[in-house]
């Protein structure tokens, strides 16, 4: 039998730089353009051409000029940039990455549930799969989706899909009554009040931030809810030297880098403490990055009446988004 190699922590770091400096080399010679999520490794957001929140993203992959588009995320995100670059050839480091919130919402049984509600048009969340789009008349992402509902006549009957806490959150604040589908992110309903309340009393001078992806009882305790950008805006902004945050942890990388001088406390996702992180972003890795450049896959494929039907309501929230931070 052979032994066992352990490599260093020196000769690990080491590794690490050199598919780093591949990832990119090949990047440059195949004009291929990274876009990284916020809950991605923080190696992999350090590569990154352009990082950002859903929202963001989605308005980057509409203006690329690259031949290919490598998306360090989740499956949704990376159809949703091959649906505004048809023509362009679209990388998914690992296809397995996918959104507990995105497979809570399955097409045959949306279109049922579309069917009880013929008077009413559908928003949705850009976290579902491109199916889903083709069955919205709009999308929206967290940053946006208050002022995508907005846009609407008060009287207006809405079905909103597929997060409920985002949707119920949207109807307290917009005070509309939206019909909600039953779905939700499993990494932010996960977060119990529970342990949000025993880190508060630990910490009495720090402020909860948290996503609307959490549940009801968990953004009652927040000092502020808001998107992605939006929390890493408000910890920028913050005079709180003490921050609990709510979401996924990968976000603290670029809180940290943004406010060094703060101390951030991830709400844990057990009672072990574990980090809350989301499987599926975590899927991908530097050496994925690296492989799927170099054999350009896997690549997302659509059908082109898909990407021609989902489109639209994509292309409607962007355009209803234009003057927003990108």
């Amino acid at each position: 039998m052979f032994a066992p190699v352990y490599l260093t922590k020196q000769e690990n770091t080491k590794n690490m730089y050199v598919m780093r400096d591949k990832v990119l080399q090949l990047a440059k010679e195949k004009n291929a353009v990274i876009l990284a999520h916020y809950y991605q490794t923080s190696d992999i957001q350090e590569i990154a051409d352009f990082k950002g929140d859903s929202l963001a993203l989605a308005q980057r992959a509409s203006e690329v000029d690259a031949d290919i588009i490598l998306f360090a995320g989740v499956h949704f995100m990376a159809e949703t940039a091959k649906i505004l670059n048809p023509t362009r050839k679209v990388l998914l480091p690992d296809l397995e990455a996918g959104c507990s919130l995105a497979e809570s919402c399955p097409a045959d049984d949306f279109r049922k549930f579309k069917a009880l509600h013929p008077d009413h048009i559908v928003i949705s969340y850009i976290n579902c799969t491109a199916e889903i789009k083709t069955l919205s008349d709009v999308i929206c992402t967290s940053g946006n989706a208050v002022q995508i509902v907005e846009s609407f006549p008060k009287d207006q009957k809405i079905i909103f899909a597929p997060d409920k806490n985002l949707g119920r959150y949207i109807n307290e604040v917009t005070g509309r009554q939206m019909v909600l589908w039953d779905g939700t992110c499993e990494v932010h309903d996960i977060l119990s009040s529970e342990r949000i309340m025993k880190l508060k009393i630990e910490n009495p001078d720090a402020k909860l931030i948290a996503h609307p992806e959490c549940a009801h009882p968990v953004l009652l305790l927040a000092d502020f809810v808001g998107s992605t950008t939006a929390m890493l805006e408000y910890c920028k902004n913050s005079s709180s030297e003490k921050i609990i945050v709510a979401t996924e942890t990968g976000i603290l990388h670029q809180m940290q880098k943004d406010s060094p001088e703060k101390e951030f406390l991830i709400v844990p996702a057990d009672e072990s403490c574990s980090c809350n992180d989301c499987a599926y972003m975590k899927l991908n890795t530097m050496e994925k990055l690296y492989l799927a450049l170099k054999n350009e896959k896997p690549e997302i494929i659509l059908p082109d009446d898909v990407m021609e039907n989902a489109k639209a309501p994509i292309v409607r929230m962007l355009d209803l988004s234009k003057h927003l931070i990108k």
